[in-house]
């Protein structure tokens, strides 16, 4: 059986999303036919049409090796380096086997496949001030951190700034002024630094601020859309548990009670009980919460959505008032998991460059 780089050329259908702002007209759909080793790449692709059909198909590249992270794309739908994606690849990820190109989202088209990764990607970068605040007196020579410390930040190191999770971010969506995967990866980069001399106000200044560390919905987005495993929502769990765990941060955004009552419920149920959770974020973390005046304001303000619910049978007045019953073996199960992880002299937490998994 011939090698997959010894395979004849074959032909490819490109469709591409095109823009040219300068036009005055509206974004459309342009179709090439191009011939290249299955083995080639999108960008490769890219390029072929641009070099014998249309010159003015604008696309970003540079190392042509997904190492710069400049030719991130859409390709089928899904984010994508093009220099990395082989083209019989994403042929067979093709619904009827042409392939589909776009830019990113959640940042503004300037051309094509070209975004505006300053308008959104380098500003939220600078957002979290990304380089070192040494600890004083800086060391005559180098700093002496532990071995694991460092390999630790490596992770969120790996980071080529391709802006893939942030083109696939469904809270940047919702909220574009959320801080974003990247932006918040790179910043544990700092916080996890044993050198710098600002973890906790880094922390408390992403705890605190509404489109911060708590505004991440846990979609799992980012961590598929990476090319390089940096893993950006597991850098964003490591501040919050550094944020509330270690630092005690307790933050306007309810972060840290929310987080607190989410557990305790699970702790105490087996499952969690959603309608306990919002009264003991806002009120406290007891079944009194509910009439603290603040988790009554909050629930007031959440009754359009609640009778929405009930009427369209999503919760019943009794699965609200009562919580979920679990087999009492299935509880003990789960407690075990609590008093295990809970009795451990300090949070073991190493990411899969050590540990070879996420978590711990």
């Amino acid at each position: 059986m011939a090698e997959a780089h010894d395979r004849p050329p074959e032909q490819f259908k490109l469709r591409m999303r095109r823009y040219d702002p300068e036009s005055g007209e509206a974004p459309y759909w342009d179709e090439h036919t191009v011939e290249l080793e299955p083995h080639r790449s999108v960008l490769e692709a890219v390029l072929q049409a641009k070099d014998r059909f249309d010159g003015s198909i604008g696309i970003r590249c540079s190392c042509r090796q997904a190492i710069c992270g400049s030719c991130g794309v859409r390709v089928n739908g899904e984010p994508a380096l093009a220099c990395h994606t082989h083209l019989d690849a994403a042929k067979s990820g093709a619904r009827d086997g042409v392939i589909e190109i776009e830019p990113m989202g959640n940042m503004p088209v300037i051309k094509d496949l070209i975004v505006d990764m300053d308008a959104v990607h380098w500003k939220k970068i600078q957002r979290v001030t990304p380089w070192l605040l040494a600890k004083q007196p800086v060391p005559e020579r180098e700093y002496i951190v532990p071995k694991d410390a460092m390999v630790d930040v490596t992770q969120t190191m790996a980071c080529i700034q391709c802006g893939a999770c942030v083109s696939d971010c469904l809270a940047m969506e919702v909220d574009p002024g959320f801080i974003g995967p990247a932006a918040l990866a790179k910043a544990y980069r700092f916080v996890g630094d044993p050198r710098d001399d600002e973890q906790f106000t880094r922390l408390n200044d992403l705890a605190q601020d509404p489109q911060g560390i708590f505004d991440c919905t846990h979609c799992f987005k980012c961590v598929e859309a990476c090319p390089k495993d940096v893993n950006p929502m597991g850098q964003i769990m490591r501040l919050r548990r550094i944020a509330t765990g270690d630092h005690h941060i307790v933050d306007v955004n309810n972060g840290e009670r929310h987080e607190a009552a989410f557990t305790t419920l699970v702790k105490n149920n087996g499952l969690l009980w959603e309608a306990e959770l919002l009264p003991r974020s806002y009120g406290g973390n007891s079944w009194f919460g509910k009439f603290a005046p603040p988790a009554g304001k909050e629930l007031l303000s959440s009754l359009p959505s609640i009778v929405k619910a009930l009427l369209r049978g999503k919760v019943t007045p009794m699965g609200a008032l009562k919580p979920h019953k679990i087999p009492r073996q299935d509880l003990k199960a789960v407690q075990a998991i609590y008093d295990k992880v809970e009795s451990r002299p300090e949070r073991y937490e190493l990411n899969l460059y050590i540990s070879g998994e996420d978590e711990s």
